[in-house]
């Protein structure tokens, strides 16, 4: 397999090559080394907000295919477990609703909310059962306020993440934002995942793709904030324009903030404006189809359609159109690499670099 290297060193530094988005090995080796090894958005607390309930969904659907299941137990403790008996495989929870035990219908396997094993009719003569591995398996599980995430087996710390983007945001009451599933989307685009990240993760196509959002943010001030596992884009708004009212002590206080664009390693955006939230998750489907979720959580409506935050779905379509361009492009048998622009393309560059980074483990 390949290995690729970003130099730490943006002014000096190359992407990664054309071909690394049409290598059908490397796509199927990120499964396990970019997307098992990370976190992923699951939704939020309103999916199991009863007592002795179950929410089975497979994380990453289409892609990484994982059977998953929360369960709220009768102490409201919450929990992600698998959804796979330990017997034959079977999946255990069918549809969302309420539990006391989780019970496999295929054999009568029978596990408590916590996962443990509790029952099996006919292995009275097994030797050694049960056993640990008899229980399901427990997933990390992160809340954020409403948000919930889980992973395979992440290899970083997501509370850390969450403490740091608390510093700007904690002012916005996240448990007041109301999910409006009729504003939300999924497009389907025509490219590499990884492209659809390189694109959002730099403000230097604004003038040139985007026009409307262009008109209101203020390009000479934008800026890019590099750390672990995520960075954070902050577009100002032109004078006039809508931005947040940040509270005295905020680390912005007195600045035009239009918006945070905040994206955690590999494929998650969390967008606020002064409207609210649009969450975008980026789901790859096959090295050429990714689908791209937008989540709209509102918090004031009467900003809906002003700043950085309206005409959302022009946005994209503007988006998908250069990226797949792009896609077409990177398969031509004279373009190697490209290079960085030390001063709009950091993210971008941070992207390259992790991807790398996380393709190399175990080698």
């Amino acid at each position: 397999m390949k290995t690729y290297h970003i130099d730490p060193d943006i002014r000096k530094a190359e992407t990664l090559p054309g071909s690394f988005y049409h290598d059908a090995d490397v796509f199927e080796l990120m499964k396990d080394r970019i997307f098992a090894s990370s976190w992923q958005w699951i939704g939020d607390k309103n999916c199991i907000a009863l007592s002795n309930s179950a929410y089975p969904f497979n994380l990453l659907d289409g892609y990484m295919n994982e059977p998953m299941v929360l369960v709220r137990s009768g102490d409201d403790t919450l929990r992600c477990l698998s959804n796979v008996c330990t017997h034959r495989g079977n999946i255990v929870v069918l549809h969302p609703g309420s539990c006391k035990f989780l019970t496999c219908m295929y054999h009568g396997r029978r596990f408590n909310q916590d996962g443990i094993f509790a029952s099996m009719p006919e292995f009275a003569l097994t030797e050694n059962f049960p056993r640990p591995c008899d229980d399901l398996h427990v997933f990390d599980l992160v809340e954020w306020d409403p948000f919930l995430f889980t992973g395979i087996a992440p290899t970083f710390d997501l509370r850390k993440i969450l403490s740091i983007m608390n510093e700007r945001i904690d002012f916005l009451p996240l448990d007041q934002f109301v999910h409006k599933p009729e504003l939300g989307k999924e497009y389907l685009v025509n490219a590499h995942w990884a492209l659809y990240c390189d694109n959002y993760l730099e403000g230097f196509h604004i003038p040139f793709v985007h026009q409307d959002l262009n008109a209101v943010l203020d390009y000479g001030q934008y800026a890019t904030e590099i750390y672990d596992h995520f960075n954070l884009q902050i577009g100002y708004a032109k004078d006039g324009e809508e931005c947040f009212d940040l509270p005295e002590g905020h680390p912005d206080h007195g600045k035009s903030i239009a918006a945070y664009y905040y994206w955690l390693f590999p494929n998650m955006m969390f967008n606020f404006y002064p409207w609210g939230l649009s969450i975008n998750i980026v789901k790859p489907i096959s090295i050429e189809k990714t689908k791209v979720s937008f989540i709209t959580y509102v918090y004031d409506e009467s900003k809906l359609h002003s700043g950085a935050g309206a005409m959302l779905d022009k946005v994209e379509r503007e988006d998908e159109f250069v990226v797949e361009n792009v896609f077409k492009g990177l398969k031509s048998q004279v373009y190697s690499t490209g290079r960085f622009s030390p001063t709009r393309e950091q993210g971008t560059h941070h992207f390259h670099r992790l991807l790398a980074e996380f393709l190399r483990q175990d080698q």
